[in-house]
């Protein structure tokens, strides 16, 4: 296709309605009535379009699997990370981000804001944790954490916000143990865990933030800040005493022949800490709400947990905690048609690419059964979640545990979500239930 034949950005540009819905935190309190609607009429109508809303740099939005994958593929070659944000941020954020580091966007040492050969050198250092036959090591812990947790649920008597009472303990205990951190530590991970990921939502600002344009900004500064004067103990601690969790893999670990250093350490601490908790839970949340609609998935599940796995993927998939990453363009190329220019911005819209239409079969029913189940819930490429062997692990198990002990579960009210646009899903998931 010639270059002039090819579509401009500006040609691209969708309306101001659809850019919000996608774009603003606020649209994914309301995913089924704001953002999913949006979604689908992106991929209808104008599959690989500019966003431009006030207070944030233009952005292609990329709504379907196929490109969703093919820039992830790509990742370091046609498309990276680069010097930019992977993480949507308002233009006073970023520009909050440079002053604090003195030219750089770029405001811890971890993997998502990394191309290779860096990416490749810093994950290999705790690939070999995530192995299977590692994590199969930690089944029997978790599994007892699951069944803690199933009993804690059950002394409700019948009635529980499943998200904030459940879902979101399980996970973040879970992730903790795997961890290596001590468990009265929990409290100050669930808090700080919060603050990472909501600050946009007004429910979850901290009171030592001004709020203002870059608020969101700060919040996520200020935590990280807060979870280094933590990890920064422990560092030390694991390399006097080394065992065998994932925080004294990485504090003995070596980049180019050297200790690794606080930064590269703590980054990986804090997304492990918070993605690994907070995805899982919500995942667990969305999948619950789903078994409130259809009641046949308890049932089934409950009667032959060798289905278990089935769910895991289907929650994952429906969820899509994750809700987008950025990429920017390394070279001038083209894509779905339109001219890209080197240095334009990409936002990857993942739970879009979950419901395209054209790369899974009735994306918009919850399907158990869904074989094979190819979705985008957990990355695609260089960046694909390190985590998910333990995800699916906690959550099948978590799943094996509890559904066999229920016999009905209701919604009981209004739940909740997280205002993000980042990471999150339900917050608040009130249920009634009957024990089996």
């Amino acid at each position: 296709m010639s270059a002039s034949s090819l579509m401009t950005a500006e040609e691209a540009t969708m309306p101001d309605d659809i850019a919000r819905s996608v774009v603003l935190p606020e649209s994914y309190v309301d995913e089924r009535n704001v953002s999913y609607p949006a979604f689908k009429w992106l991929r209808e109508h104008n599959p690989l379009g500019v966003a431009r809303v006030e207070g944030y740099d233009p952005l292609w939005i990329v709504s379907k699997f196929a490109d969703i994958q093919k820039i992830e593929t790509s990742q370091g070659e046609l498309f990276g990370v680069d010097e930019e944000n992977p993480i949507l941020t308002t233009q006073a954020g970023d520009a909050f981000f440079r002053k604090m580091t003195g030219g750089t966007v770029r405001n811890m040492d971890v993997v998502v804001y990394m191309d290779p050969p860096e990416h490749t050198q810093i994950r290999k250092i705790f690939n070999p944790w995530f192995r299977p036959s590692n994590v199969k090591k930690f089944e029997d812990q978790i599994r007892e954490l699951a069944k803690a947790e199933v009993e804690r649920m059950l002394d409700y008597d019948g009635e529980c916000d499943f998200f904030a009472d459940v879902a979101q303990w399980f996970a973040l205990r879970s992730i903790v143990t795997l961890f290596g951190a001590p468990r009265e530590d929990e409290d100050l991970f669930m808090r700080l865990s919060k603050a990472f990921f909501g600050g946009s939502d007004p429910e979850e600002r901290r009171e030592d933030v001004e709020q203002d344009e870059a608020a969101a900004a700060k919040q996520w500064a200020n935590t990280v800040a807060d979870f280094d004067n933590y990890f920064n103990p422990l560092t030390e601690d694991r390399r006097r005493n080394p065992t065998d969790d994932l925080l004294s893999i990485i504090a003995n670990s070596e980049v180019d022949g050297e200790p690794i250093s606080e930064g590269y350490a703590n980054g990986q601490y804090i997304a492990m800490v918070t993605a690994g908790h907070d995805t899982t839970g919500a995942t667990a949340g969305g999948t619950m709400l789903k078994m409130t609609e259809q009641p046949e998935i308890l049932r089934r599940v409950g009667a032959d947990v060798s289905l278990a796995p089935k769910l895991v993927e289907e929650g994952v998939r429906w969820v899509s905690p994750v809700k987008h990453f950025m990429r920017v363009a390394l070279q001038d190329t083209e894509l779905r048609g339109r001219q890209i220019h080197k240095g334009e911005r990409f936002m990857l819209s993942f739970p879009s690419g979950n419901r395209d239409e054209e790369a899974i079969a009735d994306p918009e029913t919850f399907d158990i059964d869904r074989d094979p189940n190819r979705h985008l819930g957990f990355g695609h490429g260089a960046h694909m979640c390190i985590g998910q062997r333990i995800a699916r692990s906690e959550l099948r198990i978590f799943w094996e545990e509890l559904l066999p002990r229920l016999k009905s579960v209701r919604l009981a009210g209004e739940p909740k979500y997280l205002q993000t646009n980042f990471v999150g899903g339900l917050k608040s998931l009130p249920i009634t239930f009957e024990k089996a």
